[in-house]
Parts: C-alpha cells; sequence; structure tokens
C-alpha cells in the first residue's frame, strides 16, 4: 500500500511541475543569482524564489545552495538542471514543428550553430541570406554539438554550422572558414601584457570551458598543440553559457580558450590574445552539415550562397 501511495505521490508532483518553474530554475542558474535573473526576466525576486523552492519541493530536493555571493547548483541540482534544459528544448521544438507544419509554409530555414555570431562569418552569412531573401523566415537554434547533430537527425534543424567535421552516413558536410584560436584572459593578467601568447605559455594555468559550444574541439586542439600531460594546463568544464563563462573571466576566474568570433561580444576587464605556436596562428575549421534527404527549397538557396562564398578547393591532379 505504501509503495502504490509513494508512487500516487510521485506522479502528482511530476503534473504539478510547469515548465515556467523550469525556464526560472535555469536562468537562475546561468545567472548565478536570483536578483539578477529577476531583474533580466523583469519578474520580482520574491516570485522568482517562490517559484524555485516550489519547484524544489516537488522534485523533493535543494537545487541550489545559496549565499551572499549568490546561488550555485546542488549535485542534485545539477543533475535536475541538465534534465530541465532538455526538457525546454524539446518543448521549443515541439512548438516549432507544430507551427511549421500548422502554417504549411515552404520558405522557412533553422540553422544550427555553436559558435558565437556576435562577429565573424556566421554573422556575415545570416545577414546576407536575410538580406536576399527576406521571405524566407529564418530561425536560428544554438545548442552544444551533440544536440544539433540529434536536433539535424530529427529534422528540427536543416543545417548546423559547427567547428570540425561530423561524421555521419546520413549528412553530408561543406568546408567553410576557419577561425583563430584567442585565450580570453583578465585585463590584469600577466600574460594580457603580451600581444601573442604561446601555447606552452598556458603550462600553469587552468583553463574554463563552456560543455555548451566548442569546448571539446577546442580542448582537443589543446591536447595536440602540448603533447605532454605535464606541459598542458588544468582544464574545467562548467555547466554555464558561453557569456557566463566570459563573465567569470573577466573577474578574475581562470582563462578560457575562444573563437575569433567571441570577440564581438566585449566584457569590461576581459582581454583576448591570440593563440600561437611556432607555426604561426592556431585555427579551427568550420563546416555546414545538413541531411542528404532534406528537400528544403529555402536550404538549397542558403547552400547555394555558402558555396559561392566559400568555394571548395578543386581537387589535386589524379585525385
Amino acid at each position: 500500500m505504501t509503495e502504490i501511495s509513494n508512487r500516487d505521490d510521485h506522479q502528482h508532483a511530476a503534473r504539478a511541475i510547469d515548465l515556467h518553474q523550469l525556464r526560472l530554475a535555469v536562468v537562475a542558474s546561468d545567472y548565478g543569482s536570483f536578483r539578477r535573473a529577476a531583474e533580466v526576466l523583469s519578474i520580482k525576486h520574491t516570485v522568482l524564489s517562490r517559484s524555485i523552492s516550489q519547484l524544489e519541493y516537488l522534485v523533493g530536493t535543494s537545487l541550489f545552495d545559496r549565499s551572499s555571493g549568490g546561488i550555485k547548483p546542488t549535485s542534485a541540482g545539477s543533475a535536475v538542471l541538465r534534465i530541465a534544459r532538455l526538457i525546454l528544448e524539446q518543448v521549443d521544438a515541439l512548438v516549432h514543428t507544430g507551427k511549421s507544419n500548422g502554417r504549411g509554409e515552404t520558405g522557412q530555414l533553422t540553422i544550427g550553430f555553436c559558435t558565437s555570431i556576435s562577429t565573424g562569418n556566421l554573422r556575415a552569412i545570416l545577414g546576407d541570406f536575410k538580406k536576399r531573401l527576406p521571405q524566407i523566415e529564418l530561425a536560428t537554434v544554438e545548442r552544444s554539438r551533440l544536440r544539433l547533430m540529434t536536433a539535424l537527425g530529427s529534422g528540427t534543424v536543416d543545417v548546423i554550422v559547427t567547428p570540425g567535421r561530423l561524421l555521419s552516413r546520413d549528412t553530408k558536410a561543406l568546408p567553410l572558414w576557419s577561425e583563430r584560436i584567442l585565450i580570453a584572459l583578465p585585463k590584469d593578467h600577466g600574460l594580457a601584457a603580451r600581444e601573442i601568447v604561446y601555447w606552452t605559455d598556458l603550462h600553469n594555468e587552468t583553463i574554463l570551458l563552456s560543455q555548451y559550444d566548442s569546448g571539446q574541439e577546442l580542448e582537443n586542439l589543446l591536447i595536440s598543440k602540448l603533447v605532454l600531460s605535464e606541459d598542458r594546463p588544468k582544464i574545467e568544464f562548467h555547466d554555464v553559457s558561453r557569456d557566463t563563462v566570459k563573465s567569470l573571466i573577466s573577474m578574475g576566474l581562470r582563462l578560457s580558450l575562444v573563437l575569433e568570433s567571441d570577440i564581438g561580444a566585449s566584457f569590461a576587464g576581459l582581454a583576448y590574445r591570440e593563440l600561437r605556436d611556432r607555426t604561426g596562428s592556431s585555427r579551427l575549421d568550420f563546416y555546414a552539415h545538413w541531411r542528404h534527404d532534406n528537400e528544403n527549397p529555402a536550404l538549397k538557396r542558403f547552400l547555394n550562397l555558402l558555396a559561392d562564398r566559400y568555394p571548395s578547393p578543386p581537387p589535386a591532379l589524379g585525385a
């Protein structure tokens, strides 16, 4: 009887949780502060705090450690928030799919990416595409590489632009541009006095990377540049956004690796320096990926634009 009662209580709690509570908890986690999250969302601090407390009661555990300096997800909270993000992404995808199918329009294109559009090539491409084809409804989705591949496979995005080529039998790839790798660091850090920083200069540092963008590619590049483990800096992956990482760096907490397109987002106290080795600048190549069975006319127009701007080199003789 007790087992049935516990199951009923669990089902009741699950039904009582609403998406609004999940969104508030995710935003609070991203900003590390209930008060700051409330300001961004234009709601009262007490309303946000009460909503998250209700969510904690329903899931049966504390999601955040609270202190005068802000909030930090508990171990259980990190797991709950990770699932909350997935739920919200699926709901967003559901709404997008429903609207698209309901209207029956063909002039739509959804582009996924895991890099900054504060400046650089992707920003220019999106602006050019919208200028040339204003009748096409353009939607953008920023996710981690893994989630982008899932979205591409399910058809909720038409094309994704990522650093590094993704290997899949169901997708095609088009090489695009490459971007320099930079080190983001506090302006008062010793390395900020240099115009150029070398990979070997990072030996005694701690590198902070986000789990939600190209962090894995940057880690792999660092390992390739510093082969011996004793020559490498310590690497920390945090469950936060790219902008939150930059905020932490600007506060004097660690360093980070970023791509050239990140420099369009300025933060007080943050500096960028080029990373080099003996051969010169370090770069990551970008690719566009799409399903070979996607017949969306808007996708074909977008791919034509990419091919015109970034023509692939001719094959080598005898290839």
